[in-house]
């Protein structure tokens, strides 16, 4: 039941990806907001989640780093978190490509954050298998589990 949840977690936040947008608009007050559709009238940029530059196939490795996964890897994340920097930094160093959310950032990412039980960030899924922080042993765990 739990990889089941998650797996739809996984679809959900791809679905998020591909084909909703979101707008980022500020107030009369000045306050900024995010939402799915922009107030008519009201200028507003569309924002997209940030994904990684690296494809799978073309990435550069460490020497004895294992091949990128053909398992789709989400996180959700905020800007300045260090352990979500860590987490970018291994990625990129193993050229795993990945999606990323910024719950701070868009009020769909949050929702989905929350309906996946975030507590913390960031907050990985590695196919169907869930890590909560980041540390390379949790995901290279996870992402043998997620291979199988």
């Amino acid at each position: 039941m739990i990889r089941v949840l998650l797996l739809a977690g996984v679809l959900a936040a791809a679905n998020i990806a591909a084909a909703e947008s979101v707008y980022r608009w500020t107030d009369a007050q000045g306050k900024i907001h995010y939402t799915s559709e922009p107030p008519p009238g009201t200028p507003a940029n569309a924002v997209r989640p940030r994904t990684s530059s690296v494809a799978p196939q073309t990435a550069p490795r460490a020497p004895g780093a294992p091949a990128a996964t053909a398992v789709p890897v989400v996180m959700y994340a905020t800007s300045w978190c260090p352990y979500c920097a860590k987490a970018r930094a291994y990625f990129r160093s193993k050229g795993i490509a990945y999606t990323e959310f910024d719950v701070e950032k868009s009020g769909t990412a949050h929702a989905e954050f929350k309906k996946l039980g975030g507590r913390g960030v960031p907050l990985i899924l590695v196919g169907r298998e869930r890590v909560s922080g980041f540390s390379e042993l949790a995901f290279e765990f996870a992402l043998q589990k997620a291979s199988r």
